[in-house]
């Protein structure tokens, strides 16, 4: 099966630049209610992605928990503790099934490594719901 039928395409899909700061990445979040959130270059490249655990912790543990103070954190200096990895286009359900296991959303990117879109757990999920009904 082709997994670009399961694909939410990158313009629907909110997501941050790697020059973003941490306020930024925290008001887009908040804004989309988004607990991870991808983050591409500015050639469209995905770079990885980052949760509200990495951000909490970041807060909690390098700084003094002052939101002005965060105006100023790029967004790329705060460790991740994992990022999603991503599936390219040809992957197959399988790798899909496998990446949503650890994952609440995969991201697909191109043959040149350009970020296209996402891949919501949720859906996958209900494929194979669909398929053990049938």
């Amino acid at each position: 099966m082709n997994i670009l039928f399961f694909l939410t395409p990158k313009s629907e899909v909110a997501y941050i630049y790697e020059d973003y700061t941490m306020r930024q990445a925290l008001e887009k979040m908040e804004y989309h209610r988004y607990s991870a959130i991808p983050i591409i270059n500015k050639e469209g490249k995905y770079v990885g992605t980052i949760t509200e655990g990495d951000l909490l912790w970041t807060l909690k543990n390098d700084l003094s928990l002052d939101l002005r103070s965060i105006e100023d954190i790029p967004i790329m200096s705060i460790k991740r503790r994992m990022d999603n990895t991503p599936v390219s286009i040809d992957a197959n359900i399988e790798d899909l099934i496998s990446k949503s296991m650890n994952q609440n959303f995969v991201p697909v990117i191109d043959d040149q490594e350009i970020f296209i879109g996402i891949i919501k757990r949720r859906d996958i999920i209900g494929y194979c719901y669909e398929k053990m009904r049938a």
